[in-house]
């Protein structure tokens, strides 16, 4: 979906700063490769070791999932005890995978790579209990996660087989399960959604063989929603809330012989949370175009200004620009107060250190998000923190964050611009990436206007923009594309 840079921008989706609630990331969950789903009460999932789809439930405490790091190493635990349908069904499961961890700072990314070290599992049903043989089990997992400013990437593969045992009658039967599965995410401040594809074959011990197909979908998204005042006498109309939302999906597609084949869906929600934030008091938006971008952004603290004049359609500095976007993508950076007596990095000779947010451009620098500009006649690099942010240089800083110049094509190629010989060598990666994914277009002549600044109004549109790409379409792209187009 792409918005022109003049339109009222789309209310934004899903975000939510480190203003507002806890310091980690947030993350989905998903148990392992079982395809289950979990609320706030209770836990399900299907188990087809019979030959047919058989329901396991538990309440949440049932289920636990717990990862510890240390020194390299990962430890990943799944505990499961779940009742099934009749009396005595039961199924109890204990996971652990150790993976060693690889970091390779100099390109931001990190593999993790192991191994099922343990497991323990064991399910009742109708009187027959299934069990894995000893060292019935060779599982092996391997992730790489790319660690980008504004969002973490990462794709995990696991394969391996499982071996059952039970007894009917007096005599041992064997069923063998061989398992791929393919694990697809992204982790930022305001959401995450990670998916999962899997296939088992199972071989029965009448000789039978069975397939299932699992897509499963857990998501958290941080949702941005307006909430006016009844009271007509109060000294607001109303303000923002931000409302954390939890769901997951799981899609089933079985083949067993003797059975049939066929599919089912589960689904699985949290209770929302809701979290309220400070309500801004602007005096010259009124009407204005950007008015809820801008009035958003400073519920959210991206925007501090303690004046009751915004100045919309004034360009916006470097400066202003460069800590919002840092706020925005919540660069981490240094306690203020623990590292009072610390000297600052001087990171730009006409940059002071004592500026208020100084250590989110210091952040936005160290991560790559900016670099400054080239003073010719010194031969270093200045950041002009009073110069106006040019629509060129947004595009390139978004780009940057998201870390994707490399989607751009061979060089040497042109944007669809009409004004394209205006663009600047550095810039013409991150204009036709940005177009590309919808945050900054052109106007109605098709041009894009390069350096032309970025008023204030137009800047909080844009920056919406990104961040409604950071949750909304990050989720479409790795949840529903996924889920309903595979």
């Amino acid at each position: 979906m792409k918005i022109k840079l003049f339109n009222v921008v789309i209310a934004i989706a899903a975000i939510i700063f480190i203003f507002v609630s806890d310091p980690k990331p947030s993350k989905a969950e998903i148990m392992d490769m079982t395809g289950g789903v979990k609320d706030d009460y209770t836990y399900e999932e299907y188990v087809f070791i019979t030959g047919k789809p058989v329901r396991f439930t538990g309440d949440a405490s049932s289920v636990t999932v717990t990862r510890k790091e240390s020194k390299g190493k990962i430890t990943e635990t799944y505990k499961m005890t779940l009742t099934g349908p009749n009396k005595g069904d039961k199924l109890t499961r204990t996971v652990k995978y150790d993976l060693d961890v690889e970091n390779y700072d100099a390109i931001g990314q990190s593999t993790a790579n192991g191994k099922l070290s343990s497991f323990d599992e064991k399910i009742t049903i109708n009187g027959i209990t299934y069990s894995i043989v000893k060292n019935g089990y060779h599982i092996t997992k391997g992730r790489v996660t790319d660690n980008l400013p504004a969002s973490n990437y990462f794709d995990e593969i696991i394969t391996g087989t499982k071996k059952y045992e039970y007894k009917d009658n007096g005599i041992t039967f064997n069923i063998l399960v061989e398992v791929q599965s393919k694990l697809v995410g992204y982790e930022n401040f305001w959401g995450s959604t990670e998916t999962q594809m899997t296939e088992q074959t199972i071989r029965f011990a009448d000789g039978s063989v069975g397939t299932i197909k699992n897509t499963v979908s857990s998501s958290k998204t941080r949702k941005l929603e307006y909430e006016k005042n009844p009271a007509s006498l109060s000294s607001f109309y109303g303000g923002y809330y931000v409302k954390t939302e939890e769901s997951a999906v799981s899609k089933f597609h079985y083949n067993l012989k003797g059975y049939g084949s066929g599919s089912f869906t589960l689904n699985a929600s949290k209770t929302p949370a809701i979290e309220r934030l400070i309500v801004p008091k602007f005096r010259d938006l009124s009407n204005h175009w950007a008015k809820d971008s801008i009035e958003k952004l400073y519920s959210l603290g991206v925007f501090n200004d303690n004046s009751n004049f915004f100045s919309p359609n004034t360009p916006m500095t470097r400066l202003d620009f460069t800590i919002a976007i840092g706020k925005a993508i919540d660069l981490r950076v240094e306690d203020q107060k623990n590292n009072k007596n610390k000297n600052k990095q001087k990171i730009f000779p006409d940059l002071n250190t004592n500026i208020k947010d100084y250590e989110y451009i210091v952040s936005a620098v160290e991560k790559g998000v900016i670099k400054g500009t080239l003073d010719y006649k010194t031969g270093k690099r200045i950041f002009e923190p009073n110069g106006y942010i040019l629509r060129e240089q947004a595009a390139t800083i978004f780009v940057r964050a998201l870390g994707l110049e490399s989607k751009a094509p061979d060089p040497g190629y042109r944007t669809n611009f009409r004004d394209n010989a205006a663009i600047s060598d550095y810039a013409r990666d991150g204009v036709y990436i940005a177009s590309e994914l919808g945050l900054m277009n052109g106007d109605e002549y098709g041009n894009f206007r390069p350096n032309e600044p970025l008023t204030r109004a137009q800047a909080s549109a844009v920056i919406i923009r990104f961040l409604e790409y950071l949750e909304k379409d990050l989720q479409q792209n790795y949840r529903e594309d996924i889920l309903f187009f595979e």
